[in-house]
Formats: structure tokens, sequence, C-alpha cells
């Protein structure tokens, strides 16, 4: 039976548009725009872009010249391993970091999904001093898939000590958590705007001063030489009213821990089998990646998408298939890594939606054991 109110829970593979995106975005629309004419018209459009640009730093906690316009968080991963010859990466990172590179060196996790940090130094260690300035280790701050949290501090120290770049997929962790890019150890970063609540199709790559970026595009010049190609201005606006926006998210996603953990008490009193995957490690309060029962992810999800509620396994960037989650399986999940469901809270959600989602979980799974 379908709930009254269909709910969305599956905010990290993205989250709904925010009325000050959207107001944004069409006002964008009016007027011709190429931020690079020099004419009112085009002088008009580099304002909007520059106003966005402040806005993503202004959340991202670094200066406005560091932000550089991309497509997306998967363009802004390319963009920078592209800029290296060796990649040190994890064996839960999203594919555009796994895929996008030849030369790539893959460092364990524990079971709790956090980076094994000693075999990242042994990997970093194992560097020639010739190939370090040419090296790059790209970790992710925050799991799409489980919500677990990498202790960057750690990790950008042992980067430093071998003199290798640290490059962060923070595409998730991005308007969560305070995020102070300037003081942190991190060369780079990834942002994506329909994470926060901006549209699909605009992102940005976050770079350090002296840190080297070149365009993968060749001609153009725009964003000062960085990422060739007329800017999407109508994104990068929504991107910036967006980024805005999400100034005031930070509360509702520390409460969020509190109705998340809620929700996966109630489902683990109800069916003692669940497995809850980082459990045991920090983790973004928005998201519980959770198995239980015999049934596989895939016919869970149809099974909640009839009752009226949206949540996913894994990640969400595919031609739609269902497939056992490679970030469970390099945590030692094993079988129940195909099992496995995300429910993921975002900017709109409501306590009440938990205490939904976890009364129709304990339901479905209950008729299905």
């Amino acid at each position: 039976m379908m709930s009254v109110q269909p709910l969305y829970l599956d905010n990290n593979a993205t989250a709904p548009l925010r009325e000050a995106a959207m107001i944004a975005m069409q006002e964008a629309m009016g007027p011709p725009a190429n931020p690079s004419s020099v004419h009112g018209f085009g002088r008009a459009a580099r304002l909007q872009v520059e106003e966005a640009r402040m806005a993503v730093a202004g959340l991202a906690g670094c200066r406005a010249g560091d932000v550089v316009f991309t497509s997306g968080g998967t363009e802004a991963n390319n963009l920078v391993l592209g800029q290296y010859r060796h990649i040190i990466t994890t064996q839960i990172e999203h594919d555009s970091v796994r895929a996008a590179h030849a030369n790539i060196r893959f460092v364990k996790v524990l079971p709790d999904g956090r980076v094994d940090c000693d075999d990242l130094r042994r990997h970093v260690m194992a560097v020639p001093d010739a190939e370090r300035a040419t090296s790059l280790i790209s970790i992710m701050a925050a799991n799409n898939e489980t919500g677990v949290l990498q202790p960057l501090d750690n990790i950008s120290e042992i980067a430093a000590e071998a003199g290798i770049m640290l490059h962060s997929d923070m595409v998730q962790f991005f308007g969560k958590h305070s995020m102070d890019f300037s003081s942190s150890g991190i060369g780079y970063a990834s942002l994506s705007a329909h994470k926060i609540g901006g549209p699909a199709g605009v992102g940005a790559l976050l770079v350090r001063p002296g840190c080297a970026l070149s365009s993968l595009l060749k001609g153009g010049g725009q964003e000062q030489g960085r990422r060739s190609g007329t800017e999407n201005l109508i994104g990068i606006a929504g991107f910036g009213a967006a980024a805005t926006a999400a100034n005031g998210d930070r509360a509702h996603y520390a409460k969020m821990a509190g109705w998340r953990d809620a929700f996966e008490a109630r489902v683990m009193a109800a069916l003692p089998s669940v497995q809850i995957f980082g459990k045991s490690a920090p983790r973004l309060g928005n998201t519980s990646c959770i198995a239980a029962g015999p049934k596989t992810a895939e016919t869970m999800v149809m099974a909640f998408d009839i009752a009226g509620i949206a949540v996913s396994a894994g990640a969400a960037c595919s031609s739609g298939k269902v497939q056992s989650s490679h970030v469970l399986q390099a945590m030692g999940a094993g079988e129940a890594a195909a099992r496995a469901i995300r429910v993921s809270g975002g900017w709109a959600t409501k306590q009440a939606d938990f205490e939904t989602v976890a009364d129709v979980f304990v339901r479905l799974y209950k008729q299905t054991s």
C-alpha cells in the first residue's frame, strides 16, 4: 500500500532543487549572457558568475579565486587526476576517480569503511623520490554509499610528510559539515551543485594557490585558463543560490544524525539480523547503509518504491542497474553487499520521514523474510 505522501530519501544521489536556486536560474535565462563579452550584457553575466563563485567559496571556506566551475563532480575529479602521472586512492572511491586514470594504486579500507592509514603510508613510502612531484593522493571526504567520514587530518599529514599532493572528492561532505578548505592540508577538492539542492550539470574544483591545473579542453581560456568552454551561467547561478541557502544546513544535518540513529535502533530492535555498514565509524548524519533479510537490494528498492518511498542500492551513477557495491565488497561485506540499501536524507527531510521509513522498513522486511 502506498503511503499518503511519497517520501524522497535518496538525497545522496541528488537532492531536490531549492526554490532559491530555481529562481536564480530563471532570472539567468533572460537576457543573452556570455560572461566573456565586454558589453553590458556580458558584464552583467560576469557579475552573476562571480557572485556565485563567492557564494560557493563562502560555503567551502576558501578564496573565490580558488573556485573553478566545472560540469560536475565527475569532471572535477577527472580534471585534477589528469594533472598527475601516478595516483594513490582507495578501493571505495566513486567510479569517476577509480576509472579516471591508467596508473592507480589502491589502498585498503578497514571493515568500518575508513582508509587503512598504515596501508596508505606503505603505498606512499613506496613512491620513488623522483615520482613524488608527479603523484597524487585522492581520497574522498565522505563515502556516498555508507556516509563514512575519512580521517582527512591524518591523511593530509601522511601526504605532507611524503611531499605528495592531496585531492579529496568532497561532493557528499560539502554543505553537510563545516568546511575550511583554506586551512586544510588539501590541495584540491571536488564539489557538485545537485547534492546541495542546486541543479545537475554544474560543479566546481577547488584549487589551492600554487597547485598545478591546466585545462583538459583546448581553446577558450575561461576560468583563468583552467577550464575552457563558455560558462554555464544558468547552472552556475543556481549553484551559487543553493550554496547561499546551504549555509544554514549544518545544524539541520546534526539533528538528522539523531533521527537516523533512531531509525536504525527501531529497525535493529525489530529485525535482529540487520547489518548497518560503517555504524562504528564517524558518518554523515543523513546516511544509513543497511542490509536485512534474504531479498536482494533491487527487489527491496522496488518494494519501497511501491510503498511510496524512494531509497537506493548503492550509487546511482550508471545505467540504472543495481549491482553489488564495490564499496561494501572492499569493506568485507561479502554476500550482504547484494542486499544493502541506502537511506539518505537531505535539506528538505523531516524527522517524521525517518520515522515513516522505519515503520515501512520493518513491515516490508517482515513480509519478505
